[in-house]
């Protein structure tokens, strides 16, 4: 039997004896048996460090933290901040030191307090979103949280990702297969606790196909989840943007999912329109958010062979998107890699302006291990139209 992801709050929330009453009324006696608690997760000790109060200080504070060997570097890094306070964040191919040498896992997250910073520590001791069966992994894309009383439901969108002959942190050895969705639960002041991971459609590496979750917004009880797609074309190197929608408590149910065919919410995802066009258009991952009435993407043109960091402004989740000048030159040099601008905008904020990460890497993994450092995200801070 599949335990669905509110079951598995209750395995995580409720007490011993109440669970035993809710498992009673929730699932017939035949089924009761057979339901098993989600797999525990641990966090290492808090590593203190000096909060940072601008984006200075937060660079120094990227480039400078010591902490195990459970996270030396990685990309992504999204974010979302907990309805406790703290700030829970989710990275891509993550660097680990082992007695054996150093190795990468699809992914990581780590839980900053105030003042020290921890990693959450599966029980496998590897990716935070296990890997399949059959070796695929899980890139993180975009995190969102949807507030309970005395917890949150943690959304993080991800990319399927299949590498070539074992290259896990090559930085082009791969291909995406498809997204999928992994839930998480975070209670109160405690540790993130996967429930769930659903695959998003069948594997298929065509990257017309859009892959939906490439960034992710919540306003009310509402998910919009961008997909974004590649045609393909030579010299098309953007990925256009579509937006569906779907209520928090279904996420999981694809039946419930409704797609912006540019006049009206359908159930059909082949008709959804394009926002913005690949030509010129975003990178595969970006970030889309509300802010004093008006939305906002944020992503670097034409993916990696772009420099320019630009800022999307539209009036309503589903557009129309209007560019705003480049805020920032990011290029990618013959061995350094800059990709994957994502927005921070509760991190530091200030009146018409977002903080914003992009993710660093080397085309030469040898020096990445040397130095993890390489293998972080910088920050700066752009304007918004």
């Amino acid at each position: 039997m599949r335990v669905g992801w509110r079951t598995q709050v209750l395995l995580v929330i409720v007490p011993t004896m109440v669970l035993a009453v809710a498992l009673i009324t929730l699932l017939p006696d035949r089924e009761a048996a057979s339901v098993a608690a989600p797999s525990r997760a641990s966090e290492t000790r808090c590593i203190p460090f000096s909060p940072a109060t601008d984006v200075d200080r937060l660079n120094t504070l990227v480039g400078s933290l010591r902490g195990g060997g459970e996270f030396q570097g990685a990309d992504v890094g999204a974010d979302v901040e907990l309805s406790d306070g703290r700030r829970l964040w989710v990275f891509g191919d993550t660097l680990q030191a082992t007695s054996g040498g150093s190795r990468f896992v699809r992914n990581s997250m780590l839980v900053f307090d105030t003042s020290c910073a921890s990693v959450v520590v599966p029980a496998s001791h590897g990716a935070v979103i296990p890997d399949r069966g059959d070796g695929v992994g899980y890139w993180p894309m975009s995190i969102a949280k949807v507030a309970r009383a005395g917890y949150d439901l943690i959304g993080v969108t991800a990319n399927r990702v299949r590498s070539d002959d074992g290259k896990v942190g090559d930085a082009f050895a791969f291909h995406n297969l498809g997204p999928a969705v992994a839930v998480f639960i975070v209670p109160t002041g405690g540790v993130p606790q996967l429930l769930q991971v659903e695959d998003i459609g069948p594997d298929d590496t065509d990257r017309a196909r859009p892959a939906w979750g490439a960034a992710v917004a919540v306003q009310g009880d509402w998910v919009y989840l961008y997909g974004t797609a590649n045609s393909g074309q030579p010299l098309v190197f953007g990925y256009s943007l579509q937006v569906a929608r779907v209520r928090a408590d279904d996420i999981l149910d694809l039946s419930k999912w409704r797609y912006w065919n540019g006049s009206a919410w359908g159930r059909s995802p082949s008709k959804a329109a394009v926002l913005i066009p690949a030509v010129g258009g975003v990178s595969q991952t970006l970030s889309v958010f509300e802010q004093a009435g008006s939305w906002y993407a944020v992503s670097k043109r034409d993916e990696f062979v772009g420099s320019d960091l630009v800022v999307w402004k539209a009036p309503a989740p589903t557009g129309p998107w209007v560019a705003g000048p480049v805020a920032a030159k990011i290029p990618s040099g013959s061995s350094e890699l800059r990709y994957m601008p994502l927005a921070h905008p509760d991190l530091l904020p200030e009146p018409g302006t977002v903080v914003v990460s992009y993710s660093r890497n080397n085309t030469d993994v040898g020096k990445v291990a040397e130095d993890p450092f390489l293998y972080r995200p910088h920050f700066l801070r752009v304007p918004l139209p």
